[in-house]
């Protein structure tokens, strides 16, 4: 590939999805572009990079973003979250909503959907607690094909074996093949998913009391990585948590959270907002 045809795609990527490619990444643009390529009935990438100059076509540009975003996700992925949001979190909003029996939470960058489906499966573990209460799940990916996936939640056998207890794989979901299984109708209604961008102004999502945007700042450079960082705080009430991914971390790059005392990954809001947390007397301990 040309150095001038790497800089073209790259710089497309960087801009639409903040996902930040070096040059020893190259062949990973070769493998994912190949099918865009075929798609639009080019032979190579660098017909496609002179498309592009020649037009930028919305659809092509859209379709290079959704190429290049990684869309790796599994149930219960690596479970801790999950453990912490249903012993830590969720008592502690609990008690902190009890006016108003309403919770939202984020699953941003959601990809396929196990993120949201995993967060909605405790919930309804949690059914008899919950009674009255009014729980928003909403998932939200740059892919509208992942949205659209999500939507459906019909996952592989592969997929489903991926993080997910047996018992909750018979509860909540029907096989509709040897191979594909779908999750059930109740739980597809507690989650929401929608097209949207974390680079873009995210504010009509409205505030969410929880967020978790796990395994998604690696993929940034750090101001990209702030940029989301503050539009996250400011979606936050002064009670919110935020989730992060085991290799993630906001010391560098944001004073405006702060991490959970003895809970790896947890965050909530700094300085001003502490007084008001319902985390902040005890850290994290119910």
């Amino acid at each position: 590939m040309k150095s001038e045809d790497f800089e073209l795609f790259s710089g497309i990527v960087r801009q639409r999805s903040g996902l930040v490619l070096t040059p020893e990444k190259a062949y990973l643009i070769e493998s994912r572009l190949t099918p865009v390529v075929r798609k639009y009935n080019l032979k190579t990438l660098e017909d496609m990079a002179d498309l592009i100059r020649s037009k930028k076509d919305e659809s092509i540009l859209k379709d290079i973003t959704e190429a290049m975003t990684t869309n790796e996700s599994f149930f219960f992925r690596d479970n801790k979250p999950f453990t912490n949001f249903q012993n830590i979190v969720l008592p502690k909003l609990l008690t902190a909503r009890a006016d108003k029996k309403h919770i939202r939470i984020w699953s941003a960058a959601s990809s396929s959907g196990q993120e949201a489906y995993s967060l909605a499966m405790i919930c309804s573990e949690m059914a008899a607690r919950l009674t009255g209460w009014r729980i928003d799940i909403v998932g939200t990916d740059i892919s509208r094909e992942m949205v659209e996936r999500s939507r459906q939640g019909i996952y592989s056998q592969f997929e489903v074996q991926r993080g997910l207890p047996v018992t909750h794989l018979v509860k909540y979901f029907q096989q509709l093949s040897s191979d594909r299984w779908q999750i059930s109708e109740k739980l597809r209604a507690m989650a929401t998913f929608r097209e949207a961008n974390l680079l873009t102004d995210v504010n009509s999502l409205g505030a969410f009391d929880v967020v978790f945007c796990r395994n998604v700042l690696i993929y940034f450079d750090v101001p990209t990585k702030k940029r989301v960082l503050d539009s996250i705080y400011n979606l936050m009430p002064n009670d919110g948590v935020l989730f992060l991914g085991g290799a993630e971390t906001v010391l560098g790059i944001s004073d405006k959270f702060s991490p959970m005392p003895g809970e790896h990954g947890m965050y909530v809001k700094s300085t001003e907002a502490k007084p008001q947390s319902a985390f902040a007397a005890t850290g994290t301990k119910i």
